[in-house]
């Protein structure tokens, strides 16, 4: 596949992220340290992954040498369980989509194709093309079960590790 992204993709350039999730009942505030790009940002999505494929976000940059004391303003909160994550990501655009080629310990070796839209009005065509790539790239996408299934048990596996002193 990556012979394929490097001839066929307009190459994005490498994303490796540091991020910290909270958990948060029905939403996710993340703080991102985006080491790439030399930027950060504190991220509040408005639905959590596998509950519909639409992520509304609300985004504050942040300076990149106060990533850690965002993270800690959170954490001290206790507003919710953690988990950290690094993300190594290369990203590409084919045919409207975003591509991230992304790997972390949880999730392993992924794709990610999002296609960003401004209104929700734009939301089938989005989901159309998607579809379309996916299919042209022999990409099985996961179903909001199996993502609320596989994160659930990451979010588990990341407590468990909590609670031995393994984090």
């Amino acid at each position: 596949m990556m012979e394929f992204f490097v001839s066929q993709a307009k190459d994005l350039g490498e994303d490796d992220k540091d991020v910290y999730f909270f958990l948060l009942p029905a939403k996710l505030l993340k703080t991102v340290n985006n080491i790439s790009q030399k930027s950060a940002k504190i991220v509040l999505k408005l639905n959590k992954i596998g509950q519909g494929s639409d992520f509304e976000e609300i985004e504050i940059p942040i300076k990149q040498e106060d990533f850690d004391k965002a993270t800690r303003v959170f954490s001290e909160l206790k507003i919710a369980d953690s988990m950290r994550s690094f993300q190594k990501r290369h990203n590409y655009l084919y045919k409207g989509v975003e591509l991230a080629l992304k790997w972390s310990e949880d999730w392993g070796y992924h794709l990610e194709l999002e296609v960003v839209v401004n209104d929700l009005s734009e939301k089938e065509n989005a989901e159309n093309i998607i579809f379309s790539v996916a299919k042209e790239l022999c990409v099985e996408l996961m179903t909001d079960e199996e993502l609320r299934n596989f994160t659930a048990a990451a979010e588990a596996r990341c407590k468990n590790k909590q609670k031995h002193g393994n984090n």
